[in-house]
């Protein structure tokens, strides 16, 4: 991810202690740090890593209203005249501020593995890919569900079909025709085990993901902290006290457009009255747009400012399954025969026997590995048969759909001549 990518910029008043006065400028927040440009020279006077920053505050005094200060080491930065407003920018400030301190904690736990050898590099890879494929297959779970249901649908349609044959054929038949008592009695022993079936069809749904966000519902001034969860069937928003905001359903979002790598929003349509929309900023968006970008595949749109990250996310990954694999193959012959070069090759010099040196795991690491691996071929195989699952009820569902129809055509004929 770029860290110089533009998040928010606000107009602005900076005090510029050296001077003595306030000068007019633009308030940048990047995925990583704080920058102020004044507006009449160009000059950059504030820039500092997030992960610097002790506090963040609104204050204000007998000659500064409405201001926000940012305490970075031991200097105080003051910020007045924000647009929209000065808790918008708090807001978005302090939320990027939160998330860039607990990831700082977790890489400082982590700062002995970060010297890093290849096996915990592919450990981490792994591990991604393995998240992927889980989040993947939750959403296939419920997709798969969602035809049982309207296979179940279907077999209650045909039913039905069969109920109203009967009864036509009742209709079309001489009154002494002795067997009519038994035309109607026969759909009424078949009624109580359709409604058991349906009723079977309830299932609790699992969370994909939930994060922290930024919620902009309609107007720039309403800015709210809150929380995006993900779920099989769709997205629900909600806010610090896990109020439900709003919920969209699969079939009810109409389009999702991201904005930036950290800034999406999500529309529903109506006719003859506004859309229902919202605006979601989050330093953990990066984590959820694959998998909006998986589960509403024809309703999400990349625009200008978020092309990059597409193409970064992307490009590396055309043949991301076959670099995995083969890279895991090559650690861990590495480490079954040790005094060979990882990559096989003879004849290299100094450098690169020292660098094929680093990248062998230990025995542990190859353990892990061959774990995750495990894991990964299992939700790969699980996968694979619940897609083909999948289109062999697709069709199913297809050929029920054409048989239903060509059975009303016939009956609908069979009604004109009766009536």
């Amino acid at each position: 991810m770029n860290e110089d990518i533009r998040i928010h910029s606000w107009p602005c008043s900076y005090y510029l202690d050296t001077k003595k006065q306030w000068v007019s400028g633009r308030l940048s927040l990047t995925p990583v740090a704080i920058r102020f440009t004044a507006d009449k020279t160009g000059e950059l006077l504030v820039d500092f890593h997030l992960s610097s920053i002790s506090e963040i505050k609104k204050e204000s005094s007998n000659l500064i209203f409405s201001s926000l200060t940012i305490l970075e080491k031991n200097t105080k930065h003051w910020f007045s005249s924000l647009q929209p407003s000065r808790n918008v920018v708090f807001n978005i400030l302090e939320h990027f501020w939160r998330e860039q301190l607990l990831s700082s904690q977790g890489t400082g736990a982590g700062a002995a593995a970060l010297q890093a050898t290849k096996g915990k590099e592919l450990t981490g890879l792994l591990t991604g890919s393995q998240k992927r494929l889980e989040d993947t297959a939750k959403v296939l779970h419920y997709q798969g569900e969602q035809f049982d249901n309207i296979m179940r649908g279907l077999n209650k349609i045909e039913g039905d079909m069969d109920v109203a044959d009967r009864l036509l054929t009742e209709l079309e038949s001489p009154s002494w025709w002795p067997f009519s008592s038994k035309l109607w009695k026969a759909p009424l022993e078949a009624k109580p085990k359709e409604t058991a079936t349906v009723s079977d069809s309830k299932h609790q749904e699992g969370i994909i993901i939930r994060i922290p966000v930024i919620i902009t519902h309609r107007t720039d001034s309403n800015v709210k902290p809150g929380k995006l969860t993900l779920f099989p069937s769709g997205l629900e928003i909600s806010d610090c006290n896990s109020q439900v905001v709003h919920r969209f359903e699969s079939k009810d979002v109409d389009d999702i457009r991201v904005h930036t790598p950290y800034e999406i929003s999500v529309r529903q349509r109506f006719i003859g009255k506004p859309d229902t929309s919202y605006r979601l900023l989050s330093a953990k968006m990066p984590e959820v747009i694959p998998i909006l970008e998986m589960q509403f595949s024809k309703k999400i749109q990349f625009l200008e400012d978020a092309l990059g990250f597409v193409g970064a996310r992307k490009s590396p990954q055309v043949d991301l399954g076959t670099s995995i694999w083969q890279a895991a193959t090559g650690l861990l012959g590495g480490v079954v025969q040790p005094s060979s070069p990882v990559g096989g090759r003879e004849g290299m010099d100094d450098d690169q026997a020292q660098l094929q040196k680093q990248e062998k795991v230990s025995q542990e690491e190859a353990k892990e590995l061959k774990q995750i691996l495990k894991k990964l071929k299992g939700l790969a195989l699980e996968t694979e048969a619940e897609l083909e699952r999948q289109d062999e009820a697709l069709d199913s569902i297809a050929a029920s759909v054409d048989h239903a129809t060509l059975n009303i055509d016939k009956q609908n004929r069979r009604m004109k001549k009766l009536t």
